[in-house]
């Protein structure tokens, strides 16, 4: 098992059902929903939470689910 944290823009992961947080370091699922213009709103949001939180462990059994004003986190 790799010691890495999804970063993806397929819809998929955020199936917690499907991928439940708990199996994984981390995922986070970037929110576009069709709406290439939101990207740099959406990739800034998760810097800033990044910048606040760069510690890998904060993410580890958490899917977070980056959108372009917010970012939600479920276990």
């Amino acid at each position: 098992m790799l010691n890495s944290i999804l970063i993806s823009l397929n819809g998929d992961f955020s199936d917690i059902v499907t991928y439940p947080p708990v199996k994984y370091k981390g995922i986070i699922a970037l929110q576009v929903r069709n709406h290439p213009e939101s990207i740099p709103h959406i990739m800034g949001q998760l810097v800033n939470y990044l910048s606040v939180h760069s510690d890998m462990h904060h993410c580890k059994e958490k899917l977070l689910l980056v959108e372009a004003h917010r970012i939600r986190i479920r276990e």
